[in-house]
């Protein structure tokens, strides 16, 4: 069964490879996020910003990720990383426009 996640914060997370890259979820998904970072599957996440405004961007987002994810359990055994297709990409890089992150 896919999810139905509204997504309501942008956060940063550290792979281990020391990268970094930005992500909209919500504070359940940053919940599994910090969970993975206490194994030891990702360095670290950290929320950039709460509360965003659920604007035509980040519907089309939540609907992608909503669509082709599912939410993990609390004993996931790796962490996924949310591929994004192009448009996905872009949508993205409008989410953090809208909320002067970039």
């Amino acid at each position: 069964m896919k999810s139905h996640e509204v997504f309501t914060l942008i956060e940063e997370i550290t792979r281990l490879d020391g990268s970094k890259y930005m992500e909209i979820s919500n504070m359940v998904q940053n919940g599994r996020a910090e969970l993975a970072a206490e194994r030891g599957m990702i360095k670290q996440v950290r929320i950039i910003q709460l509360n965003i405004a659920h604007t035509e961007h980040v519907a089309k987002y939540e609907h992608y990720i909503n669509t082709h994810y599912t939410m993990p359990s609390e004993n996931f055994d790796r962490f996924q990383e949310w591929k994004r297709t192009p448009e996905m990409e872009q949508e993205v890089k409008k989410i953090l426009r809208e909320n002067h992150i970039s």
